[in-house]
């Protein structure tokens, strides 16, 4: 585990997500702590997005505890979800709105005051880069200000924590680097988990890895510790994915 900056905000104590006898995730445990941006990494199936999805309180776990700020988002999920913001991987837009109906609804939807709702968005449509296509359906904007709409609307309500699935997948280069960008300043006061599986994205964006494989945690340390024998990190990747037993970090 790496030292820890403040409490851990992102806890998984334990966690398992069975199908049948088909186990998506098992036995995961990890903390993220106040001011980590920490990178959820792993090839595609191996569980990311069930531990995120169990993480928010979107699933139940089959076994285990999933809390955020201290909140068990099993019991406690209202409390527990006004601390955290959380972009899926295909994000919740509704393609006939614009950006800033989007907004609007997520606003009333969340209780933030009509005033305090226009200071949020003014907020995050500056931040996410939106005022250019406020107006515009979603239908109708392009993949990269899709994600900066579902960007902004993770942080309409100044969450403490973030938990981003895929954030930058399928953007071209620039759209990458915008959104890259904008997670970079983000970390600064928050405490961020992103899934990826792209290698540039650990080094781009985050100092810590959690590494899955198979529904199981394979790999908890800092990036410079995965790569201090100075191997390219995709031979850690394909070490990592063939590995059965859990790594010690």
């Amino acid at each position: 585990m790496s030292n820890q900056q403040g409490s851990a905000m992102i806890e998984a104590i334990g966690l398992s997500k069975y199908y049948g006898d088909f186990a998506a995730i098992q036995d995961i445990s990890f903390e993220v702590c106040q001011g980590e941006v920490v990178a959820f990494l792993g090839p595609n199936g191996a569980g990311k997005s069930t531990t995120m999805k169990v993480l928010t309180g979107y699933l139940a776990p089959s076994e285990g505890e999933a809390r955020i700020a201290g909140h068990d988002m099993s019991s406690d999920r209202v409390v527990g979800s006004a601390r955290l913001g959380y972009l899926p991987e295909n994000g919740p837009l509704y393609l006939d709105m614009t950006p800033r109906s989007l907004l609007q609804f997520f606003a009333k939807a969340r209780g933030l005051s009509p005033q305090r709702a226009r200071q949020r968005i003014d907020a995050v449509v500056e931040l996410c880069a939106l005022g250019s296509v406020i107006g515009k359906p979603i239908g109708k904007l392009s993949r990269g200000y899709r994600q900066r709409a579902g960007m902004a609307q993770a942080l309409l309500h100044e969450p403490d924590v973030l938990i981003l699935d895929e954030p930058t997948a399928g953007l071209d280069p620039n759209q990458i680097h915008e959104v890259r960008e904008t997670i970079r300043k983000l970390g600064k006061n928050k405490t961020i988990l992103l899934s990826t599986h792209i290698l540039q994205e650990v080094q781009a964006m985050a100092s810590r890895v959690l590494f899955i494989n198979e529904g199981r945690l394979v790999y908890d340390g800092a990036f410079s510790q995965l790569t201090s024998d100075h191997r390219p990190l995709d031979e850690h990747f394909r070490q990592l994915c063939g590995q059965s037993e859990a790594a010690t970090a």
